[in-house]
């Protein structure tokens, strides 16, 4: 079912990406109303993480950004390797942007400490801020994955020989200034992030609006 909740967001955003120019990307997620009858839209809840320098993150540190987020785990056997060498692709793209940053959870906090955070991010060639590599307590991580960014993050205790002991979406999730999820794609395709960096611009320009 998850799989075809993301493949149906997927395409309706590049549907919609592929648009007139001054088209607006979608807000996903379930909208409620309060007991005035006002609209809320769904929105990433405030957090608190810890980052490979070992320094404790919350929303704060994304006020007024676009950010792209995502799930993994350095000991991943299948997707991670292939999602991080895309997602270098948007850090690079959007290296000298202060308005685009990047934040990965890990969904291994027991194996994936500091330091093995930092020595990951340094093996990549990451530095600075930009690019946010977290840990924290794990029913917080799966939480805010399922709830908040739309997809999937678990223990996987059926093929975890297969999987490295746990399941994850390889979806990279695109959050606007207002903590909107405004798109969701296949980080394991490099259509799919040449698209995210094309939204990424067209989102910059109608928050500059």
């Amino acid at each position: 079912m998850l799989n075809r909740i993301l493949a149906v967001l997927l395409v309706a955003g590049a549907l919609w990406s592929c648009g007139a120019e001054d088209a607006q990307l979608p807000i996903l997620g379930q909208k409620t109303t309060d007991e005035n009858g006002k609209v809320i839209e769904h929105t990433i809840p405030d957090f608190s993480f810890v980052n490979q320098y070992g320094d404790t993150i919350t929303q704060n540190l994304f006020d007024n950004k676009i950010y792209v987020s995502d799930f993994f785990f350095t000991s991943c056997p299948t997707i991670c390797p292939v999602m991080k060498s895309q997602m270098i692709r948007v850090y690079d793209h959007f290296k000298n942007n202060e308005q685009v940053m990047i934040l990965s959870h890990s969904i291994d906090p027991y194996h994936d400490s500091v330091a093995v955070l930092k020595d990951y991010a340094d093996a990549l060639g990451i530095v600075g801020d930009k690019w946010q590599f977290v840990t924290g307590d794990q029913d917080a991580i799966y939480d805010i994955g399922q709830n908040a960014y739309l997809v999937t993050a678990a223990e996987d205790t059926v093929a975890a020989e297969e999987t490295g002991g746990f399941i994850h979406s390889g979806a990279f999730i695109l959050v606007d200034k207002k903590k909107r999820v405004r798109g969701l794609y296949d980080g394991t395709l490099e259509d799919q992030v040449s698209q995210l960096i094309r939204d990424i611009e067209l989102l910059l320009k109608e928050e500059d609006e």
